[in-house]
């Protein structure tokens, strides 16, 4: 039999400085000059550097199946989250394995908590590199290396990451200016940590054809080669792929993998797709995709978890920094959540349904939120939250993306030295909205509502089936859209709005099962008192009317109203 190959991907992570660079080269250099014994069957012992690729390969380790093998990791080196999340684009899991790279005088950094956030949405599990142990004095270096690593067990203790390997090394004695011969400490044994935690990556063939482009370059008299991994479906010979980006076409012409042809390809691989008449300059890295696979959307609906790291709030209206896809553009959210009497209900995953209704939120329900002061002298300090919460997206500018993808809210424009994690929320794009006027022709549909909640008082009794209310409009509003609304009296009584009365905003109210004895005392009492106070001077009639605690008796108005209604309905149930 032909001898397996496995393709893991790596991704190499860590806060700005780590040396993670250092690392990547390292271990590909450890496992290139082992190569180098001229012997042909010592290549397939060995591991060899592929420099199209930053990849590391060796023999497969047992529990990965029998038989001779080659299993080749392929570095993905992640500078900075943006890049990083494009790594990890659309939710396709194509980092099969983390590598943190930790300063080890320095420990968890701001970015350092980011990747941890990243690497629990999108990636299974985690090696923590502690670099630069050459940094430390001898004599302390053992103590300061055991200090670190149960630091980072504790920290890593409530993540899916807990009980990770935790591997101490110097990817570069000496530092960047330290000569070339310096023997890196510590990487053999990472490279054999590394073969330990390989798995057989779970791959999905079906869906479309997804790939990340990182490398595009011309080869005299074949064409221009795209390499990449590819995050979904699969790609055959012959196929055609679309450059979204450009809105162009192009036929794959030949396809490598491991420096041998193949006729096809999935999810996982690493490829160099080759396809003619096409300027490699027009694509530096992007997407390549099956022909009109992706969708170029301006607001969007996904379902959405706070990250529990971010310290601030997520508010209704803010901006945020929206990763979809390949991109990253600015954004305007709103939150909903489902009604309230639907808060335990089982959500389908990965569907949003038009049908129900949704109630507004001025921010993202979350455990943290201060409830107000009087709940906390009650002690009902549990706050309802929902099964699960959405937002609506505003682009600032359209994006191209898969119909279902990983996003990613965060705040980039908090000072990168400042200790805070500056990704919020993560999420699934569930509706996209291609048309420009969506606003017209898409959000009507989206039943959000907000509660309206408005308090007036009796002024006065009619007759037993009727009084006179204030308070609850302005003097300038059109009281007849108000009409036929049911409101309820603090004493109990049940009314309806009947009109307006006079010019001040006053209302007349019809209570239908008539006013209970001891409501028309109560109001009768206030009417005398209000008279006497006033001794017949209008003005001071007028005056005394304002003051509320004349008035015993409240009523109020209860409806909801749908955000994106434009005939501003108002409704009651």
């Amino acid at each position: 039999a032909p001898p397996r190959r496995l393709n893991v991907n790596v991704g190499v992570l860590g806060h700005i400085d780590s040396g993670k660079t250092a690392l990547a080269r390292a271990l590909s250099t450890t496992g290139s000059t082992a190569a180098f014994d001229r012997a042909p069957q010592s290549r397939a012992r060995g591991i060899t550097l592929d420099l199209g690729f930053s990849c590391l390969r060796t023999a497969l380790p047992p529990q990965l199946g029998p038989g001779p093998g080659e299993l080749q990791f392929t570095l993905v080196d992640c500078p900075g989250h943006a890049s990083l999340i494009r790594t990890i684009i659309g939710g396709a899991q194509i980092i099969d394995l983390m590598m943190l790279v930790i300063d080890v005088t320095k420990g968890m950094q701001t970015q350092s908590a980011e990747c941890l956030v990243i690497g629990q949405i999108a990636c299974q599990k985690m090696v923590v590199v502690l670099n630069k142990i050459d940094l430390l004095p001898e004599g302390k270096r053992q103590s300061a290396i055991e200090k670190m690593t149960k630091k980072m067990q504790k920290t890593l203790e409530n993540t899916k990451f807990c009980g990770c390997p935790i591997v101490a090394v110097a990817a570069k004695p000496g530092g960047p200016e330290a000569p070339e011969s310096e023997t890196p400490i510590g990487v053999s044994e990472l490279i054999e940590v590394l073969k330990s935690q390989a798995y057989l990556p779970s791959r999905d063939p079906s869906g479309h054809f997804l790939m990340a482009v990182d490398h595009c370059f011309s080869i005299k008299g074949q064409g221009t080669v795209m390499t990449g991994t590819i995050l979904s479906g699969s790609v055959s010979l012959g196929d055609n792929v679309e450059i979204p980006a450009l809105k162009v076409t192009k036929k794959v012409k030949s396809m490598q993998m491991f420096h041998t042809p193949v006729t096809y390809a999935m999810q996982g691989d690493r490829v160099g797709i080759c396809v003619t008449q096409f300027d490699p300059k027009l694509l530096e890295r992007g997407l390549i995709c099956t022909p009109e696979s992706l969708h170029t959307i301006h607001a969007a609906i996904i379902s959405l978890k706070k990250i529990q790291y971010f310290r601030g709030r997520l508010q209704t209206k803010a901006k945020f920094h929206i990763t979809v896809g390949h991109e990253t553009v600015m954004g305007r959210v709103m939150f909903f959540s489902p009604a309230p009497a639907d808060f335990n209900e089982e959500i389908q995953e990965n569907v949003f349904n038009f049908e129900k209704d949704y109630l507004y939120q001025e921010e993202y329900l979350s455990k943290d939120l201060k409830t107000s002061e009087e709940n906390k002298e009650n002690d009902q300090s549990e706050v309802q939250l929902p099964r699960q919460q959405w937002a609506l997206l505003e682009f600032e500018k359209p994006v191209t993306c898969p119909k279902l993808c990983l996003v990613i809210g965060s705040k980039l424009d908090t000072d990168i030295h400042a200790n805070t994690c500056r990704l919020a929320f993560h999420g699934v794009l569930l509706q996209g909205m291609e048309d420009k006027n969506y606003a017209e022709t898409f959000l009507p549909k989206l039943k959000v509502y907000k509660l309206k909640h408005k308090e007036g008082q009796v002024e006065r009794v009619m007759d037993d089936y009727s009084v006179i209310g204030r308070s609850l409009f302005k003097k300038e509003t059109n009281i007849q859209i108000f009409v036929g609304l049911k409101v309820k009296l603090s004493t109990g009584e049940d009314g309806v709005i009947e009109g307006g009365f006079g010019q001040s905003g006053k209302f007349k109210i019809q209570i239908p099962d008539g006013l209970r004895p001891d409501t028309k005392m109560l109001l009768a009492i206030a009417s005398k008192k209000k008279s006497k106070a006033s001794k017949g001077d209008p003005a001071k009639e007028e005056e005394s009317s304002r003051s509320d605690s004349a008035q015993p008796v409240g009523i109020s108005l209860l409806f909801k109203r749908y955000v994106f209604d434009t005939q501003k309905k108002m409704i009651q149930s």
